[in-house]
């Protein structure tokens, strides 16, 4: 692959775009050679591009993205980060940017922040994961693990959910979260969050309990508060302290060096009484060459 064919690849997806978050270019799964680094996004009214290594062309897609973005004339800005500097630097490349900016999915609207931190406040590729609590969520109580910015419970609630407790130990994603729900018109008597370090605050989320729904969706590293690799099971072995007996689970994990099969090999051993039920399919605007090092979603349902 080579930049005329970026370019291309870039002008066919565009067409499909709509105020939705959109995947125009995906290259962190592998498959467009030499491109691994890059991936760029239609955000309502922002086109948005990450670099996540350096690379001896970036100053070519820099001035490819910006004639793009100028030919295409669906944006009001042109946003470019580049992950593997200090701080993951945003910088406003051509345009202006707008004063609120939201990442829209099926309706529902998110606030994101382009400019003040390494993620903006919303995971495009879990969009299948939001589907499926979509359409389980509906009179359940819901516990929603690793919150961050609440975008699981603004769906549930949105379906009707009977409740939600979002537990994430930054409160400043949590205060997002709340303002997410507002921003779709949700009322939020019905939803708890949770300031709270996980792995340390076992019997406040026992409390709201029992739970006929639970999303596990952690970082895969995260330093001083969680490491997939040795924390996750610490999760899964106390999942028979609140969930309901006819719990079903969201089980999340988007770190490409453990597969389906870490996360099987944790229920079996950690909690049995759970059963795989299936893994959900990932979003085709997020191609992989190796479908095990992609997002794994995987559902659980627990039988007694």
């Amino acid at each position: 692959m080579n930049l005329d064919d970026l370019q291309q690849l870039l002008m066919t997806n565009v067409h499909d775009t709509t105020e939705e978050y959109t995947r125009l270019f995906h290259g962190r799964g592998n498959a467009y050679d030499g491109y691994r680094f890059l991936t760029v996004d239609s955000v309502d009214k922002v086109l948005f591009a990450v670099l996540f290594d350096a690379n001896e062309e970036e100053e070519e897609i820099f001035t490819l993205l910006q004639k793009f973005y100028t030919t295409e004339a669906k944006w009001e800005a042109l946003v470019i980060q580049q992950r593997y500097l200090p701080s993951s630097p945003s910088t406003v490349v051509a345009g202006e940017l707008p004063s609120e900016n939201f990442a829209i999915e099926n309706g529902l609207k998110y606030h994101i922040n382009f400019l003040n931190a390494q993620n903006i406040g919303f995971f495009p590729d879990m969009k299948i994961g939001r589907e499926f609590i979509r359409t389980q969520a509906k009179d359940k109580k819901v516990l929603n693990l690793f919150s961050y910015t609440c975008s699981f419970s603004v769906v549930a609630i949105e379906v009707g959910a009977q409740s939600v407790v979002n537990v994430d130990m930054n409160k400043n994603v949590l205060s997002i979260g709340r303002e997410n729900h507002r921003l779709n018109g949700l009322n939020t008597k019905k939803v708890e969050f949770m300031p709270y370090n996980i792995l340390k605050s076992w019997s406040r989320i026992r409390k709201a309990g029992p739970y006929d729904l639970i999303i596990i969706d952690p970082p895969s590293f995260q330093k001083g508060s969680f490491a997939a690799t040795n924390d996750y099971e610490k999760i899964i072995r106390r999942l028979h302290e609140f969930a309901a007996q006819e719990c079903m689970v969201l089980s999340a994990l988007n770190a490409p060096e453990l597969g389906t099969e870490f996360i099987k090999a944790l229920f079996r051993e950690n909690a049995p009484e759970f059963q795989y039920v299936e893994r959900l399919k990932n979003l085709g605007s997020f191609p992989e060459n190796d479908e095990e090092r992609s997002l794994k979603n995987l559902i659980f349902k627990r039988e007694i």
